[in-house]
């Protein structure tokens, strides 16, 4: 349900983990990562809100079985910090191969604003596998592929639910 649910994202209820916050806070607080509120990801999820979820899945997972916990978290916020309106940028730029591209955009500007590991770079350049064709080289990488991969279906599932049990045949007011 909390992948469904952004609204432990918008109260921020991430901050009561101290350890996490002590992964991340330089991220989070950074004016250019708060910018992905302007950009809507998944259903009715920002970009944003979807970065924080698929980052403290990874965190989580990668903690419980001791394995790059940290690197993990800060990679999976910045995964998909690509900057722009995916659903509006083929039309904008010609480019039309969002899927294939954006791991590298997102790997620049996390480069402009951030010091990263090489792990992190690759857990941010490798997380569309196997859309993209090397897999990252560590297990918090793969960790990260599968909580981007079940947060985006059950953002964009979310959707859907609520279109066809609120929204499905309504007529417009007009």
């Amino acid at each position: 349900m909390w992948a469904e649910d952004s609204s432990w994202v918008e109260r921020e209820d991430y901050n009561m983990d101290l350890e996490y916050l002590a992964c991340v806070k330089d991220i989070l607080d950074h004016k250019v990562f708060q910018s992905m509120d302007h950009y809507m990801q998944h259903g009715d999820t920002t970009c944003k809100a979807h970065c924080i979820k698929v980052s403290y899945l990874s965190y989580c997972i990668c903690r419980k079985l001791g394995w790059e916990y940290k690197e993990a978290a800060r990679a999976g916020l910045l995964h998909d910090f690509f900057l722009y309106d995916w659903h509006t940028h083929a039309r904008e730029t010609g480019e039309r191969f969002h899927g294939f591209t954006h791991p590298r955009a997102a790997l620049n500007n996390a480069v402009k604003h951030f010091d990263l590991t090489e792990n992190e770079k690759d857990m941010i350049l490798r997380h569309m596998w196997p859309l993209t064709p090397v897999p990252p080289k560590t297990k918090g990488g793969m960790v990260i592929i599968y909580a981007d991969k079940l947060c985006g279906l059950v953002e964009t599932t979310a959707r859907i639910k609520r279109w066809i049990l609120y929204g499905f045949g309504r007529k417009s007011a007009a």
